[in-house]
Order: structure tokens, then sequence, then C-alpha cells
């Protein structure tokens, strides 16, 4: 019985069901996003797990919804637009997410790459997330609660590194973190002023590419039970 409503909880039912979810990747692919990888795995996971069930119907919305702690979970659009820009080289062995939150963003990169290591500041948002993963059987992730701002230093460098909160300024520590050819795909600024940054490590140093405009809740320092 717990594997029927495990299958029942992935596949949804009326505003959560399969038809929702081309509704949303129809409009991805019209707004620019390409990648058919990042598309399909977006399309077969269940965003709708990884918010809470009063909000379950506006999962496979184009919005960003909150998920509690003044933390949200991104709205689609973005969760691709990162994951593209992070894969546009070519398949990752070894990922470090700064920002485990809902674990909606966990989830899709660990469809992805190879290893996914993930860092959350608020613990109990991480145990949800653990939850949630477990339930659909992703088991390549490997979880911390720390201070993002540390990254994770242990187990660097890191082919690709993603953060889902907005820093004042690039953290040095996770420039340290990335591996030679590594990139990192950040949102950076304050307040209302924020921009999207894709940072490869070359040889001579780093490339830093300025993108799109974004709003996300801020990268805070310190772990919090």
């Amino acid at each position: 019985m717990p594997r029927e409503q495990d299958e029942l909880m992935r596949r949804g039912i009326g505003m959560t069901s399969q038809r929702t979810r081309e509704r949303l990747i129809q409009r991805l692919y019209e707004e620019g996003l390409s990648n058919a990888h990042v598309l399909e795995t977006i399309r077969r996971t269940p965003r709708h797990l990884f918010v809470d069930e009063a909000l379950a119907h506006r999962a496979y919305e184009d919005t960003a919804l909150p998920i509690g702690h003044n933390q949200t979970i991104s709205q689609p659009y973005m969760v691709a637009r990162m994951t593209e820009l992070l894969l546009a080289a070519g398949p990752l062995d070894k990922v470090l997410e700064i920002g485990t939150g809902s674990g909606y963003q966990t989830a899709i990169l660990a469809q992805l790459v190879e290893r996914v290591f993930s860092v959350e500041r608020i613990q109990v948002l991480q145990d949800k997330a653990k939850e949630r993963l477990a339930v659909l059987n992703l088991r390549n992730v490997v979880f911390r609660w720390g201070d993002g701002w540390e990254g994770w230093p242990a187990l660097a460098p890191y082919n690709g590194i993603i953060v889902t909160a907005a820093a004042a300024d690039v953290p040095q520590a996770l420039l340290d973190q990335l591996a030679p050819g590594g990139r990192l795909v950040i949102p950076v600024g304050a307040g209302d002023v924020q921009q999207l940054m894709l940072i490869v490590r070359e040889e001579q140093g780093f490339t830093r590419h300025v993108l799109d405009a974004v709003r996300f809740v801020p990268l805070l320092n310190g772990p919090l039970a």
C-alpha cells in the first residue's frame, strides 16, 4: 500500500496531473529554454510534492511559491535556466548546491548529474527535502546542514556549483572550491537589484558573464535549526 500511495503522489491528479505539466513545459520552451534533457526532467518531476498541500494546485504555474521560513521554491523557468547554464559545457559528475530549500532544484540536478552535494542552513527544510527525494528514490545526493557562504570545502573541488539565494558578493570560498573548467551559477546583488551570473574557472583566473535580472531571497550566514 505505501508503494501505491507513493506512485499516486508522484503522478498527481487534477491540477497536478500530467496535462498541467505538459502545459508548463510548452511555456518554458516558448520562453527560450531548449535543453531537452532539462525540460524532460522537469516534465517528469512532480513539483507538487515540493510545496505544501494547500498550494499543490499551483505547483505547475511558472511562479515561485512560499515554503515557509521566509524561503521560496524557485519558479520552474529559473530552475531550468540555471540548470541549463550549469550543464551547457557538457555532463557534470560532481555538483555543489547551495540552498537545498524544498529540494526541488536538488531533485532536478540529481537526475542530470552523477552526484549532488547540497548545503542548507535551515535544518527543518533540509529534513523535509530528504524525505521527498527518498519518495522519488533519488539516492545520489549527500546533504549538509551548514553555512552556504562556506560551501563544502572538505569535498571540493566541484565541477559545477549552483546557488539558489542571492549573495551580495560572490563568496570567495565558492570560487576556491570550483574545479578548473568548472561553472558557478549564482544570483548576485542586494534587494531588488540582482543579476544572474555565470562564472567559469579558466587556467588564468575566472571569466564572469552577467546575464538576467533576477529576484531571489538573500543568502544568509550561519546554520539555523
